[in-house]
């Protein structure tokens, strides 16, 4: 009977990965199937709704080139507006910086993974390296299974220790839950 058990449990989390992927795609094809209702309703034509995504495509490939030459004065001045209104402003200013900060559009300063003690001596967790000040590091700290959510801290350099993981290795160990980890020799360098 534990044998039993023990394989039925062990089919219920292989199949974990492949209903997580196949909710994703539902979800995406349940996005696109109501935009393309909303877009159809505008013309109960499909070559007009074809046009209509194939145009939308177009303009979005354009202001993401723009976009990333620096060179787009629309996207510049929404951005001057959005920073006029108080609540909005700061809304904005953290979206964009968490953005460019996952995307790695920040390129003056790369980004970081670094080994944080917590939540007592002797245990480790990844962190990702946020902003530096001086010898001060602000980190964000993930929480397993979701990498978006967490917890933010400031700790002194002396605190931490580098990891050479990238950004992508330590958000899929964290998604994982540590199945996935590709530094496994960093363990080694961490303090007993």
């Amino acid at each position: 009977m534990k044998k039993l058990l023990n394989y039925t449990l062990i089919g219920i989390l292989a199949f974990i990965p492949i209903v997580v992927i196949v909710q994703i795609v539902l979800f995406v094809k349940d996005m696109l199937t109501d935009l393309f209702r909303f877009v159809y309703g505008y013309s109960d034509n499909y070559f007009v709704t074809f046009l209509l995504f194939a145009a939308s495509f177009a303009v979005i490939t354009y202001v993401g080139h723009r976009v990333s030459q620096g060179r787009f004065s629309i996207i510049a001045a929404f951005e001057n507006l959005i920073e006029r209104i108080p609540l909005l402003s700061t809304v904005y200013r953290v979206t964009k910086k968490l953005v460019n900060m996952i995307a790695g559009h920040e390129l003056h300063e790369p980004r970081e993974v670094v080994y944080l003690e917590y939540p007592k001596e002797g245990i480790w967790v990844p962190a990702y390296v946020t902003n530096k000040l001086e010898n001060q590091y602000v980190l964000f700290v993930p929480t397993s299974p979701n990498p978006t959510s967490g917890f933010a801290v400031i700790v002194h350099e002396s605190k931490v220790i580098k990891s050479e993981m990238s950004i992508e290795q330590v958000t899929s160990f964290i998604i994982s839950v540590g199945a996935d980890f590709e530094k496994v020799n960093e363990i080694n360098k961490l303090p007993h």
